[in-house]
């Protein structure tokens, strides 16, 4: 199925995006560099309970989806939160609860019916 083609279950969602945090360590990165900043594999790593390959290798995937940038400071990358990609994963997550509450509140209605269909 190309990018383009219509998937109700999908519209507007961006499955790597949301392969890369579904992952716990990469969700714990992220959450460090939102509050701490810029910072590098090694800093980052130190805080974590992997290793600082582990945490290189967690940075790729993010910064593949976009939710990292890195820069170069003499010997070592700085990885940050990129914001407008980080409002832009918020924003699909907001839209599938959106339409799963729309789901649900479908379901309940043709509960509520049968149930009404049963009481007459």
């Amino acid at each position: 199925m190309s990018l383009g083609e219509h998937r109700p279950d999908r519209i507007g969602v961006d499955d790597a995006l949301w392969d890369a945090v579904g992952d716990p360590t990469r969700r714990a990165l992220l959450d460090l560099m939102l509050i701490g900043g810029p910072s590098s594999a090694t800093r980052l790593s130190e805080r974590m309970p992997v290793s600082r390959q582990a945490v290189a290798k967690h940075l790729s995937v993010l910064q593949r989806v976009g939710l990292v940038q890195a820069r170069q400071e003499g010997r070592e990358r700085q990885f940050s939160v990129d914001s407008e990609q980080l409002v832009r994963a918020t924003a699909q997550l907001h839209e599938v609860g959106r339409r799963w509450d729309e789901r649900l509140g479908r379901i309940k209605q043709i509960a509520e019916e049968i149930q009404r269909s049963r009481q007459s």
